[in-house]
C-alpha cells in the first residue's frame, strides 16, 4: 500500500485526488484566463462589418443566384442539350424542349427549383454555350416555397438585368478556365 502525500490522496477506486486541483477549483483559474483574454482584445480596433452597408468582396467564381444568357443578338442560347439537367445532383432543373422552323432546337421550359439546389456549379459548368451562369446575386429570398421555383422567363430576365455583372466576372476569371 502506498502511503499518501500531502498533495494527492489515492482513493478506493484508485483515482488520485489532489488538493492543487481542489483548490484551483474554487479559485476559478480557468475564469481568470477567460476573462484575461476578454479583456486583451476589448480595446483593439473591431474587424466585424456592419453588412447591410459594408460588403466582403466577392470572388469572380461565387456562385449565386441562377440566369439565363443571351446572344448579343437577343437570342437565347440554351440549345436544350440537357446537360445541365443530367449533371445535377439535386435533380433541380427540368428542361423540355422542342424543334423550331428552321431546324434548330431551343427549350420550351427550364425550370431550376432552388429549394432542392445546392450551388454546386456542374450546372454552369457543363453548359457547352454558356448558357447558364451562376451569378453573384446572393441577396435574394422566399417567402413561399413556390417563390424559389424559377422559370425560363425569369431566368432569362435575372440574365438580362445582370449581364454587365455576368459579363465582367466572366472577363476576370477567363484566364483561369
Amino acid at each position: 500500500m502506498s502511503t499518501p502525500t500531502s498533495s494527492s490522496i489515492e482513493t478506493s477506486n484508485g483515482s488520485s485526488f489532489s488538493l492543487k486541483d481542489f483548490l484551483s477549483s474554487f479559485m476559478l483559474g480557468e475564469f481568470l484566463k477567460g476573462l484575461a483574454l476578454t479583456g486583451k482584445y476589448t480595446f483593439r480596433s473591431k474587424i466585424t462589418l456592419e453588412y447591410p452597408e459594408e460588403k466582403t468582396p466577392l470572388s469572380p467564381r461565387f456562385r449565386g443566384l441562377h440566369a439565363l444568357r443571351r446572344y448579343e443578338n437577343g437570342e437565347e442560347r440554351c440549345i436544350a442539350c440537357k446537360l445541365c439537367e443530367a449533371v445535377c445532383p439535386a435533380m433541380a432543373i427540368t428542361i423540355e424542349s422542342a424543334v423550331r422552323a428552321d431546324g434548330s432546337r431551343r427549350t420550351t421550359r427550364y425550370d431550376i427549383d432552388f429549394n432542392k439546389c445546392i450551388y454546386c456549379g456542374f450546372c454552369e459548368e457543363s453548359c457547352p454555350v454558356d448558357s447558364i451562369v451562376e451569378t453573384p446575386i446572393f441577396e435574394y429570398h422566399g417567402e413561399a416555397p413556390g417563390d424559389l421555383y424559377f422559370t425560363k422567363d425569369m431566368l432569362l430576365a435575372v440574365g438580362d438585368r445582370y449581364e454587365s455583372q455576368i459579363a465582367a466576372a466572366r472577363a476576370a476569371d477567363a484566364k483561369y478556365r
